[in-house]
């Protein structure tokens, strides 16, 4: 107990500072032997009992101390420190030398490789871009019909024709976004074809989108009542098809009805749509749609397509510029379908990034290649095409005909030989492929698919063709020498058969 009060007196002498202190103090000896002169330190003046003072109050001050080498120089000197030239390059070698080397490290690990081809697969990817490249040309027509039209409330129809892939839905959907804010007070509509299951659903589908009630004469009352205009954008139209042709009859006719306030655009892959499947539009002028083909993508626009969706990911160095450019040009020559060309480089990539999972479990395996180059994408040519697409050769581009173009060239030698001209209209020339077609039991294509490939023998300097208002009567002829068809394509087995066949009856 008296141990106890004699700790109570102690408390108020407060012995945390003279501990301290003590400690301080400890640390100061170390300079002694030098004899250095001493300062006496002033006596510190009383200060007020307050409780955070009376904790630091006792402490010496530090200028007095004198040290042989001083920690720091701007502490505890009056002497800036010395300036050395080393001193930043001994700092910057010794603390971060990473930064040293000339290029970033490649990513190494399974993690960011995957991260890396997840992003290029996802920029490859076939749906609607955000940005569309070219179609200059076909944007300024379809903002033309836009402002003429829609926005002066002037009822009309316009047709969109074109192969898939050559970016009509997405240059549609571009110039809608980009005409937003001009658009605003047009009620707008679109529907997908493709997804109804009869061509009469057309009509409950679009009276239920619009608000309307009464089926097809509901929908013609509400389109010739007093309101906004009412812009309908069909997609896929061609499946509206049907036994009588009376559903899309009736939607082009919807936009010349007195006091109509509608504007159509349909989609579809058919050129000759309105002239083949509704013949009764031609009968009355002020029915007939405007007309709007996309031709396929050339090599060049191929090209840019594919690299603008690589600089989107970071990822140029993926794919060699050779692979790229190889991918395009004989993507063109059968199609000129920018989807197709996406596809085949992403499933390039793939086959890429499976060699590198068989290379990171296999430590020991055999090293492939961590960029997509001209073998990944003859590979994946040779599945969507056949071998012969595959082939790498630079020389004529011969070498990837493919079996529809060749009957072409077939039947317009053909024609020219029986013929007195040597221009042909595209409506004869389809009449004799569909003939021989029919004759050697190949499947045959329309003639819109028949204009779209003779602007592919165009491309490639065999075709040239003098185009027309109405597609059938535009002129096909050859721009090369008939004794050059047979080594341009390269068959003369198929060449000699069907020219001692003759035209077929």
């Amino acid at each position: 107990m008296p141990s106890t009060r004699s700790q109570g007196r102690a408390q108020p002498t407060l012995q945390f500072p003279r501990r301290k202190s003590c400690r301080v103090s400890s640390h100061s000896k170390k300079p002694e032997p030098q004899k250095s002169p001493a300062v006496s330190p002033a006596k510190p003046e009383p200060q007020p009992h307050t409780p955070g003072l009376t904790r630091i109050g006792p402490l010496p001050p530090r200028r007095p101390i004198n040290l042989s080498t001083p920690l720091s120089p701007r502490r505890y000197t009056d002497q800036p420190a010395p300036l050395s030239s080393t001193w930043p390059v001994a700092l910057s070698s010794s603390l971060s030398p990473r930064h040293t080397s000339a290029q970033p490290p490649a990513p190494s690990s399974p993690r960011l490789q995957k991260l890396r081809f997840q992003s290029v697969k996802q920029a490859l990817h076939t749906a609607i871009p955000e940005r569309l490249m070219s179609r200059e040309a076909e944007r300024t027509s379809i903002r033309s019909f836009l402002e003429d039209k829609v926005l002066q409330h002037v009822p009309g129809s316009l047709y969109i024709s074109g192969a898939p892939g050559t970016g009509k839905t997405a240059c549609l959907n571009c110039v809608l976004q980009e005409m937003k804010a001009e658009l605003s007070s047009v009620q707008t509509v679109m529907v997908n074809c493709m997804s109804l299951r009869s061509s009469h659903a057309v009509f409950p589908l679009l009276a239920d989108k619009l608000k309307a009630s009464g089926g097809q004469n509901g929908l013609q009352r509400f389109l010739t009542a007093p309101g906004p205009t009412v812009l309908l954008v069909l997609d896929e139209m061609d499946q509206l098809d049907s036994k009588a042709q009376d559903v899309l009859y009736t939607i082009f006719e919807w936009p010349y009805l007195p006091k109509s306030r509608l504007c159509l655009i349909g989609i579809a892959n058919a050129l000759d749509l309105t002239d083949r499947i509704l013949p009764r539009l031609q009968a009355r002028p002020q029915c007939r749609p405007l007309l709007l083909h996309f031709p396929p993508y050339s090599r060049e626009e191929l090209t840019a397509i594919v690299q603008d969706r690589l600089v989107q990911a970071s990822a140029e160095g993926l794919l060699d510029a050779s692979a790229v450019q190889f991918c395009a040009r004989k993507v063109s020559a059968v199609s000129g379908d920018a989807r197709k060309a996406l596809d085949i480089c992403r499933r390039a990539v793939e086959i890429v990034e499976s060699d590198e999972r068989k290379k990171a479990s296999d430590p020991k395996g055999e090293s492939k290649a961590s960029r997509v180059s001209l073998p990944q994408v003859a590979r994946v040519l040779s599945e969507v095409y056949g071998d012969r697409m595959a082939s790498q050769s630079s020389g004529s581009e011969g070498e990837s005909f493919p079996l529809q173009q060749k009957l072409l060239v077939c039947c317009l030698l053909l024609l020219i030989r029986n013929g007195k001209s040597k221009e042909i209209g595209l409506g004869k020339l389809h009449e004799v492929y569909s003939r021989l077609c029919a004759q050697r039991h190949v499947s045959g294509v329309g003639q819109g698919e028949c204009l779209s490939l003779c602007s592919l023998l165009e491309s490639r300097g065999i075709f040239a063709l003098k185009k027309a208002k109405e597609a059938r009567l535009t002129k096909v002829f050859l721009k090369i020498e008939e004794k050059d068809v047979e080594n341009a394509l390269k068959d003369r087995t198929l060449l000699g058969s069907i020219l001692a066949g003759g035209l077929p009856s």
